[in-house]
Order: structure tokens, then C-alpha cells, then sequence
């Protein structure tokens, strides 16, 4: 640390243990229902477990592609101001909440208020995630760096507005966020042929 300046590849170790738990703790959310029988059916075992397996799937694969988001930034800018250090503590605030919003999602997913927090949840890593990275390039001013966070963010802001109108629309809306890992190859395929 000099001049207010702070070496951001020492939130690493706290930003791989807060990524670390948080995923782990997505699978301690699962529904704790008995089976009537002791040897229950598929369509029994779907029926109670489904609809939570496939968030917990959706919010693992989620939190891994801001979990290198967050490494690829720490590498791409070294050192931050406080204010940088502060809204990194609030992006991983935002990770510790998922097991919470995915548990009640999981568990209660044709609700429309827990749709919502779920949504309001993802849209908040996104919107953290971007003003990191936002606050990472403007001293280089290499604004396309922010294209992937960006496209990310927007997505997660059209799921929450959608998950307002309809509770089933933004199943649909976060899927199209693992877009975001092919965006950012072709822009950095982009940016090598330039150079």
C-alpha cells in the first residue's frame, strides 16, 4: 500500500475463499423432503429435487464465470484506490447472498417475489462486477474490456424487469449470460488482430 493505493491481488486469497464457500454452500439449500416409499420413482425424485438442482446448476455456473471475472480482473489491474477495495467488498457481499437467493429460488420457484430476489441478486454481482471492471480500465481507457460485463449486466437488468411481469421469463433470459465467455474470446480475438 503507497499513496492510497492498494496491491488488489491481495483480495485474492479473500475473493477465492468468499467464491470457495459460497459455491460449496449452493448445495446445502436443497429441499430436506421424505419420500413416501422407501425406494421412490424418478418422476418422484424430479419432482421434489428438480426444479433446485437446476438452479443450483444455473447459479454454480454463474458464480465460476464471475469467479474468472474477478481473477482476470485482479490481473488486469494490480492496484486499486480504496473506493476500488470497498466495491470489491460489496461484489463479494453480493456472492455470499447467492446460497440464500438460490436456496429460496430452488425451493419456491414459481414465486414471483422470490423470482425477483433471485433476479435482483444476479443482477447485483453483474452491476458490481462492471463498475470493477469499469473503474479497472478507465485509467487505460480501454473501453472495450467492458463489453462482456456490460452485455452481462444488461442481461440480469432484463431478467429482473421481465421476473416483474412474468415469474417464468427470466428462467429463460439467464441462460442467454453464457454468452458472455464467447463475447469475451471474440472480442480478445478482436483486439490481438489489431495489434
Amino acid at each position: 500500500m503507497s499513496g492510497g493505493h492498494f496491491e488488489l491481488r491481495r483480495l485474492e486469497a479473500l475473493s477465492n475463499t468468499v467464491f470457495g464457500v459460497a459455491m460449496t454452500l449452493l448445495a446445502y439449500q436443497a429441499p430436506k423432503e421424505k419420500f413416501i416409499g422407501p425406494d421412490p420413482l424418478w418422476r418422484e425424485i424430479w419432482h421434489v429435487y428438480g426444479a433446485y438442482l437446476s438452479t443450483l446448476l444455473l447459479s454454480f455456473i454463474i458464480a465460476g464465470m464471475f469467479w474468472y471475472s474477478h481473477q482476470r480482473r485482479l490481473s488486469y489491474a494490480t492496484h486499486g484506490t480504496r473506493p476500488e477495495v470497498l466495491v470489491n467488498l460489496l461484489f463479494l457481499l453480493s456472492i455470499i447472498l447467492l446460497p440464500v437467493s438460490c436456496g429460496l429460488y430452488g425451493n419456491n420457484y414459481e414465486s414471483p417475489n422470490v423470482t425477483t430476489l433471485y433476479s435482483f441478486n444476479l443482477f447485483l454481482i453483474a452491476a458490481f462486477n462492471t463498475l470493477l471492471w469499469a473503474m479497472a480500465v478507465a485509467p487505460r481507457r480501454d473501453w472495450w474490456t467492458l463489453t462482456t460485463p456490460v452485455f452481462a449486466t444488461s442481461l440480469f437488468a432484463i431478467a429482473l424487469l421481465s421476473s416483474l411481469i412474468d415469474p417464468l421469463w427470466p428462467r429463460f433470459i439467464w441462460n442467454l449470460a453464457f454468452l458472455s465467455p464467447v463475447l469475451a474470446a471474440y472480442i480478445e480475438r478482436r483486439k490481438s488482430a489489431g495489434t
